[in-house]
């Protein structure tokens, strides 16, 4: 007589181990996954925008800011993006160099860019679209430069930002020892090249070589103070691509 009870027992508790999957949950999962599948570089994002920008007036200087999710957030969700200068915004939240290079014609190139300041590479050291080596990143890095030279653009190539595990883990997925290096071929690269690198990473450090606590609310994307700590550090930057040849 024990023998059916326990069957039910044993049902039940793996019933409540493997719970049925909420089906809304299940098609908001499916839907995101074919839109990443029919169109994995995120190219739709700014489609419409682009095309209401349209081309620069006579003499404009437009400078496309081309990034992630630190690029995304600025002016968004956090510090002010200079809305009196010709400055584009043109980052989308968790993408990586690869993405960056396929979008560099309809997000740079096509909208006349004079200049382009990239900040990329903290997603792929984290995986975002999978294993990344160094190597990897740093020749989609160099492939948008050449890009921008080929088409008469100035290159702005920003450090990779540190970040901190005050708020949270962030170093597991983002090496801080692989984002120095990462910054150190950024930084050899520009020297070689002739172009500005734009050193956010030594202003936003503390004492223990991690992004300062107050400067982020999740040890990764700079806050209101972070972002105010960047923007005068672009500027200098954008200044400095300008005078030269």
């Amino acid at each position: 007589m024990m023998k059916p009870l326990l069957g039910w027992i044993v049902v039940g508790c793996l019933g409540f181990a493997q719970e049925a999957p909420d089906p809304a949950k299940v098609q908001a999962e499916l839907a995101r996954a074919q839109k990443t599948l029919l169109d994995w570089q995120n190219i739709g994002r700014y489609k419409q925008d682009n095309a209401k920008l349209g081309a620069p007036k006579a003499g404009e200087k437009r400078v496309v800011f081309l990034g992630d999710s630190i690029t995304d957030a600025w002016g968004r969700r956090g510090g002010k993006f200079w809305p009196d200068l010709p400055y584009v915004n043109r980052g989308i939240s968790g993408q990586t160099t690869p993405q960056m290079l396929i979008r560099f014609r309809p997000d740079v190139i096509d909208l006349g860019a004079k200049m382009v300041v990239i900040l990329a590479g903290t997603n792929d050291l984290a995986g975002n679209t999978g294993p990344m080596t160094l190597e990897e990143i740093e020749g989609n890095l160099q492939s948008m430069a050449e890009l921008a030279v080929a088409n008469k653009i100035k290159v702005v190539m920003s450090s990779v930002m540190p970040v901190c595990d005050y708020h949270r883990p962030q170093t597991s997925r983002r090496p801080p020892e692989k984002i120095i290096a990462l910054n150190e071929w950024i930084k050899a690269y520009c020297a070689k090249n002739k172009h500005v690198y734009l050193d956010y990473y030594s202003a936003m450090l503390d004492d223990a070589k991690m992004l300062r606590k107050e400067l982020t609310a999740d040890g990764l994307h700079p806050n209101p103070a972070g972002y105010a700590i960047m923007e005068p550090l672009a500027e200098k930057a954008i200044a400095e691509a300008w005078k030269k040849r």
